[in-house]
């Protein structure tokens, strides 16, 4: 078993370090801030996800996992070096590298002769040679070890990947990487810097263009009067196109698939190829949004202003917090725009979200009170569950509009609701 340091405590650092404990490694896992390690070191979980907080508490308990102040605290002692650092997008639509080169500057005179150093953040082709340039350390190696998480799912993703990739021109760097890994069941791939970090990008941009295709050919259906869900049930059993990814919604967003497909653009055009399709996968999303917005507009007819609309779900997905980038937000501020009063609930929101101008109440019922209409935007299945027949007596009007396709269609209309479906 390794000892490793783990550079960040965000939700790919919390992850990579609770998982690595779990196989039995002896991890370390530092941060900068104060309050959040001191929250950690007693194993409270500063983000919903599934079993994280299962793994922490184990990890803290077997002496697995620990918890420090400062980089170099975690890295003195350490053979591995994981770097889980933010890599925000640019003004530009780049990634920032500023967190990961301080990080990589910070620990370059501590680390032990020998150690390996592992880009885990999502980075641009070439960070490795970077990080590399930055520690200028000719005795240690840098390998780009890029991590394929879905937020909500983390730690099953993390213990049982579809395929665990490692990136390094050293191959006996890349084979102590990869023994990391001897307990995990999964093809282990092994390939140079640079092509490790185009997977990464390659593959959220693939599963974000499948995302906007399913959207559009939803949109398709709704002009020539077919039913997606259908439709994707169809497409589904062919294996060549599989079922994962084809469920129409308001839109795509979250931390990674936005930014990573901006950031493969503009990767692409900095190297001279200009990379029209991806462009018009973005541009797909953004009217996606627009649509789901006109969607309720259209219900309210003409003149919106300060009429009343209930909306169940604010996080970008269902199973997780986070709220960044998320579609339902991008919905309600086109929503917004309009003068519509908006009370919302998500069962991991319980406070206002700067920016937005939407009451968050603290419950799904009180939501929809005087609403006359309730448009779902996150696919939490607490929502299957309320009793719609108290939605009914509670609205003003009943009108839905339903941008996950979540509710049984038929049922919500025999209570009497106008249902809207996205593509149906």
């Amino acid at each position: 078993m390794a000892r490793i340091a783990v550079i960040g405590t965000g939700y790919v650092g919390l992850t990579t370090g609770a998982c690595f404990a779990h196989l039995g490694h002896d991890v370390v896992c530092a941060d900068i801030d104060a309050d959040k390690v001191a929250m950690l070191q007693r194993g409270e979980i500063p983000i919903v996800e599934k079993d994280l907080d299962r793994y922490v508490k184990e990890g803290i308990s077997s002496g697995k996992l620990s918890f420090v102040l400062g980089a170099v605290e975690a890295s003195k002692d350490c053979e591995f070096h994981y770097l889980c650092v933010p890599t925000p997008q640019g003004e530009d639509g780049s990634a920032d590298l500023s967190y990961l080169e301080s990080a990589a500057a910070e620990i370059a005179e501590c680390l032990p002769a020998g150690s390996v150093v592992v880009n885990k953040s999502t980075v641009p082709v070439g960070s490795t040679g970077i990080v590399s340039r930055v520690l200028n350390r000719s005795d240690v190696a840098v390998v780009s070890n890029p991590e394929f998480l879905r937020e909500g799912t983390a730690m099953d993703d993390f213990l049982n990947p579809d395929r665990v990739v490692i990136g390094c021109n050293d191959q006996q760097a890349a084979m102590r990487v990869a023994s990391l890994y001897a307990k995990v069941r999964a093809p282990i791939m092994v390939t140079d810097p640079i092509s490790a970090e185009t997977i990464k990008y390659a593959s959220n941009a693939f599963l974000a263009s499948k995302l906007s295709f399913v959207n559009a050919i939803a949109n398709l259906c709704e002009a020539v009067g077919a039913d997606v869900n259908d439709v994707v049930l169809g497409m589904g059993y062919d294996r060549r196109i599989g079922k994962e990814f084809l469920h129409p919604g308001p839109g795509w967003g979250g931390s990674c698939f936005p930014k990573d497909t901006i950031a493969l653009a503009k990767i692409a055009s900095d190297h001279g190829y200009e990379f029209t399709f991806l462009n018009e996968v973005l541009k797909v999303n953004d009217e996606q949004f627009d649509r789901t917005a006109q969607k309720v507009l259209d219900v309210l007819g003409h003149d919106p202003a300060g009429r009343r609309v209930a909306c169940w779900g604010l996080t970008f997905k269902a199973g997780t917090d986070d709220l960044r980038q998320s579609p339902a937000i991008e919905v309600l501020k086109r929503i917004g725009e309009a003068g519509v009063q908006i009370k919302a609930y998500d069962p991991a929101v319980g406070s206002p979200i700067d920016g937005l101008d939407v009451e968050v109440v603290g419950d799904p019922l009180e939501a929809v009170a005087g609403a006359e209409v309730l448009v779902i935007l996150t696919e939490w299945e607490e929502f299957k569950r309320v009793d719609m027949d108290k939605v009914a007596e509670l609205m003003s009007g009943r009108n839905i509009v339903d941008g996950r396709n979540l509710l049984d269609r038929d049922q919500i209309v025999r209570r009497g609701f106008l249902y809207r479906g996205i593509g149906r």
